[in-house]
């Protein structure tokens, strides 16, 4: 139901009573924190509608305001009305006017021109002339005088009680009349862009303290705040994303683009090469952006037309502001929880872990998209496949997309991203961001090198795909790889730019089981008869695992087995491959290795950080219970303590069955220990020594995977040439090498 004025419009939804205000856009203040008229226009329509749930101010952008300070201009509005019913609204006698004209002219000044507009600045300037006219008439007991000031103090009083005046105490002491700051800490507006639902709270609280500040997105456009605010136990994530910055001249072009556009509906089929149709739009946004410029006389230069091409694409076929959390590359994990418009956006980041933001987006524009990733998956969502899972691939973003709707989520939509690396994570990063020692990377590296079957454990979160993808870089490029998974999350676009011979295919979802795909067991099967190769499988969630472990029987000698699994400590993955998934007991002992990887709480639990905590070898020896028949030995094994990861004495004593396996395949490792633990610490100190040197010319791209694969790449090559010219490549010899090529390169 919509009631509309002749300024303002007053809706009825679903119990929520919204009053619409419009100001012109030559109107250079149009919120009523800024502006007094506005401020008195707001409380005359509350006066003359009753009371609202919220307040929209429609101008060069939307200001909206919620509940709480809707119900300061609703107390307002009740306070005012009833002191014009009252005696106060009752006109002075001519003989008060005539005996006190300056104090009747004063107390007219209050009531009706600033009890509406400025209650703080009337209660003030009241109190001041109710302490002169005290003074006044201390010796005055007429019966005029005693009116004059019993209305007086009346009219003070019933300022006073007002809610904008009880919340504004600590602004009292020395408020200067027409200050404004009061009401901009009363009244803080989520800010909607005309062209957008989502809407945004522009100003933090005021007690919050800035912690940290960094820019991100395109261009490094978007300004992110962390804060800390008083009493609450979580952060809040602050961003002033580049909608909110534009000038009236970029609103009304994006504005007008956008209704062009609007009407437009890409085919199904176009979703399917997401990338391309951004593109797409973006340079369609871009023309139609630089003719309406040039037509306009806008004169916006080339970077901001890019700019309003970017945002163009984030409203028509992207994913809004959602998009632009997406890019910081300190962000793990963005929730949008239903029921949606209630509640803002969630992040989970890597330094101050879960965290409110300031964004709180539109069920409009959250069931957009799920529409637009149900047609880019081809998968279903409806009541019948209320969860979806699918992948969000752009030029800035690699990220997992989980969405589920009713029935299993009672309020609608909800969606989580979970944010990949825009390259893949690397053993060196991992060593430098004290995950992993360099010795365990070169345990791993090691093994890799050995073909072994390794399953990576954890919590979720834990970095278990990251793990899987650093350890992949270590293989040698001349070995093909297959990656099996439901949803994309291996950066296998990565891979191919880096040169390496990789083959991605997408399975059935073990949640949705949509019909239309191939079962991720018969996709692991399907691997075996596609060629010699190395076999990732993204995760192990169900029937796949006795396929994997067919895999594993068949190529483990041959070539490197990895996938990853949920599971808090090697028993953990024996007690779900086995009792939960269905593996016999005998076929589990196909895995050599377990690495173990979670998240290490701080003493205060607000922050967490990343570790590796054990690399298990699995014995061949038991029958039953792998953890009571000494089924499990710890190779290397993290100390929380001291924050370390070290090797066990069963390690360094030559007591695994799996690192003996791969030795004695090779000629001058075979019965020589002291070599097998020389070549594990010559690859530690070949990663180490990377590591050391980025952070000693302070260029951290050399830990990222384009260098660390060409690193990779000189090892190889490195060993090859001693090997030929020497016989025999030792550690020494190959860390002075490389020590030389990283001189070289930088």
């Amino acid at each position: 139901m919509e009631i509309k004025r002749k300024d303002y419009t007053i809706s009825r939804e679903e119990g929520e009573i919204t009053l619409t205000y419009k100001v012109p856009f030559s109107v250079l203040y149009p919120n009523p924190e800024d502006n007094e008229d506005i401020f008195e226009k707001i409380t005359d329509a509350i006066i003359e509608a009753g009371h609202v749930t919220s307040l929209v101010i429609v101008s060069d952008r939307n200001y909206i305001y919620v509940k709480e300070e809707a119900d300061l201009f609703n107390d307002l509005a009740d306070s005012y009305k009833s002191a014009l019913e009252s005696d106060v609204g009752n006109t002075f006698d001519e003989i008060v006017q005539k005996k006190f004209p300056n104090e009747v002219s004063v107390f007219n000044y209050l009531l009706f021109q600033r009890f509406k507009r400025d209650p703080i600045g009337a209660y003030v300037f009241g109190v001041r002339a109710l302490r002169e006219m005290r003074v006044k008439t201390k010796y005055d007991e007429s019966p005029e005088a005693e009116r004059l000031l019993g209305k007086f103090i009346d009219l003070v009083e019933r300022v006073g009680k007002t809610d904008f005046i009880k919340k504004s105490t600590d602004f009292i002491l020395g408020y200067k009349i027409g200050d404004r700051t009061p009401y901009k800490a009363l009244l803080k507006p989520l800010i909607r862009p005309n062209f957008t639902y989502t809407r945004i709270m522009l100003e933090p609280p005021i007690t919050a303290v800035e912690v940290e500040s960094y820019t991100i997105g395109p261009a490094n456009q978007t300004q992110v705040t962390i804060y800390k605010i008083p009493g609450v136990s979580q952060y809040l994530y602050h961003m002033a994303p580049p909608e909110l910055l534009l000038n009236v001249d970029e609103y009304n072009i994006l504005d007008q683009v956008r209704n062009s556009l609007i009407d437009y509906r890409p085919q199904e089929a176009e979703f399917t090469d997401a990338i391309r149709m951004r593109s797409v739009f973006r340079n369609i946004g871009r023309d139609m952006i630089d003719e309406m410029n040039r037509k306009n006389n806008y004169n916006l230069d080339f970077k901001s037309i890019y700019k309003l091409s970017d945002i163009l694409v984030r409203l028509t076929v992207g994913f809004g502001m959602s998009e632009i959390i997406l890019t910081d590359d300190k962000v793990e994990d963005v929730y949008i929880n239903s029921p949606i418009s209630k509640s803002p956006i969630f992040v989970k980041h890597s330094k101050y872990g879960e965290c409110s933001t300031n964004i709180i987006p539109n069920a409009k524009e959250a069931e957009a998209w799920a529409s637009r990733f149900r047609l880019m998956s081809g998968r279903p969502l409806d009541e019948g496949h209320p969860v979806l899972d699918t992948e969000l691939i752009t030029e800035n973003i690699n990220a997992r997309v989980s969405i589920v709707q009713r029935p299993l989520s009672p309020e609608g939509i909800s969606i989580a991203f979970r944010r990949h690396r825009e390259s893949p994570w690397t053993i060196p990063l991992f060593i430098n961001n004290k995950m992993m020692s360099p010795f365990a990377a070169g345990l791993l590296w090691f093994c890799v090198e050995g073909a072994r079957t390794i399953l990576i454990s954890g919590t979720r979160g834990a970095g278990k795909t990251s793990v899987l993808s650093a350890l992949m870089l270590l293989l040698m490029k001349k070995y093909r790889i297959i990656t099996v998974e439901d949803t994309m999350e291996i950066p296998y676009s990565s891979f191919i730019d880096l040169g390496y011979d990789i083959l991605p295919l997408k399975v059935q979802s073990a949640i949705t089981g949509e019909k239309a795909e191939m079962t991720a067991e018969e996709g692991i099967r399907t691997t075996l008869r596609l060629g010699d190769s190395s076999l990732i499988v993204g995760e192990v969630r169900s029937t796949e695992a006795k396929a994997l472990y067919e895999a594993m029987r068949v190529g483990a000698l041959s070539n490197v087995v990895m996938g990853t699994i949920h599971g808090e400590n090697p028993y953990g993955v024996f007690d779900r491959v086995v009792n939960d998934l269905g593996v016999p007991r005998t076929s589990f002992k196909a895995t050599d290795l377990i690495v173990s990887v979670n998240k290490i709480k701080t003493i205060d639990r607000l922050s967490e950080k990343r570790r590796l905590l054990n690399i298990t070898e699995v014995r061949k020896d038991w029958e039953q219970d792998p953890f009571y028949e000494n089924g499990f030995v710890d190779l290397v094994k993290y100390d929380i303590n001291k924050d370390e990861l070290r090797p066990t004495p069963d390690l360094l004593e030559g007591n695994s069955y799996v690192v003996k396996e791969i030795a004695s395949n090779v000629e001058t490792w075979a019965g020589n220990w002291d070599a097998v633990l020389d070549n594990i610490q010559g690859r530690a100190d070949f990663l180490g020594m990377l590591v050391k040197h980025s952070n000693k010319i302070r260029d951290p791209s050399l830990l990222e995977a384009k260098f660390v694969s060409s690193a990779i790449d000189q090892y190889y090559d490195i060993v090859n040439k001693l090997k030929t010219e020497y016989g025999v490549a030792e550690s020494s010899n190959i860390t002075r090498a490389f020590e030389l090529w990283l001189k070289e390169k930088r």
